[in-house]
């Protein structure tokens, strides 16, 4: 929900079940933990007025900051080393709610300022020196019913193959339904691509130009996440419906 987590680490960091092996989509299977890193920065415009008094990660999703339910996915996913990026702002309220990281499975979060809101892809590259070195990038994508939210997002554009041939953010006219999560798993040459980024027209270094970074190699694979997923970032009312959903049925299920 929201603006889940970024990935640094192996591409296998997960076991979803019965996902097959078409082309494009590697074999999920457990190996050894890896680092996880969270990125809970931004300005969280489109949730204003809320967002002009905390970070969009620290509102709350049913009983809980959004934050904890992105946590929750990674431990489960076992991941237990995390670097928390965020601006200086609010990055005490985030050191006073997460504490040692005992309570949410994790070993001693680490955090990481983002001085000035310069887009995903910037303050993904604050994560150099808490790394690993494997290899290849995946990422999660969902399934997402109605164009006017999948045109928030965004969206893989597939071969016939069904590998990713590039990512466009914010189409207006959506190639496929299948939104970037925003949870994804990235190699360690992720830095050097970071580098080359130029700004967008908005003036940030785009995540999405660091996939497409990867799918122009093809070496970009990816999952398709099974239930419940939404931007709970995308307005008030995507927010509160995420909040609703939550509550009546909860989250990261096994």
């Amino acid at each position: 929900m929201g603006s889940p987590p970024g990935f640094v680490g192996h591409p296998d960091p997960i076991d979803l079940s019965d996902q097959g092996t078409p082309s494009g989509r590697r074999p999920a299977t457990r190996v050894r933990p890896v680092r996880g890193v969270l990125l809970a920065g931004g300005t969280g415009s489109r949730l204003h007025p809320l967002t002009r008094i905390t970070n969009k990660h620290l509102l709350p999703v049913y009983d809980r900051p959004m934050v904890h339910w992105a946590i929750e996915a990674l431990v489960k996913a076992g991941i237990r080393d995390l670097l928390l990026v965020s601006g200086g702002d609010h990055m005490g309220d985030f050191m006073r709610l997460l504490g040692d990281g005992h309570e949410f499975g994790l070993r001693n979060p680490s955090y990481a300022v983002q001085e000035q809101a310069g887009g995903v892809a910037q303050a993904l590259g604050l994560a150099e020196s808490f790394a690993e070195d494997p290899h290849g990038a995946r990422v999660l994508l969902s399934e997402v019913g109605e164009p006017e939210h999948v045109r928030h997002l965004g969206v893989a554009e597939l071969d016939a193959a069904g590998r990713i041939l590039r990512i466009i953010e914010k189409p207006s006219d959506p190639p496929t339904n299948l939104a970037v999560t925003g949870l994804y798993c990235l190699d360690f040459s992720v830095f050097s691509a970071i580098a080359g980024l130029a700004p967008s027209a908005r003036g940030e270094l785009e995540i999405a130009d660091v996939n497409n970074h990867y799918a122009s190699s093809r070496s970009l694979t990816h999952e398709l996440v099974v239930g419940f997923w939404a931007d709970a970032g995308e307005s008030i009312d995507a927010y509160q419906a995420a909040s609703d959903f939550v509550r009546d049925n909860g989250a990261n299920k096994d």
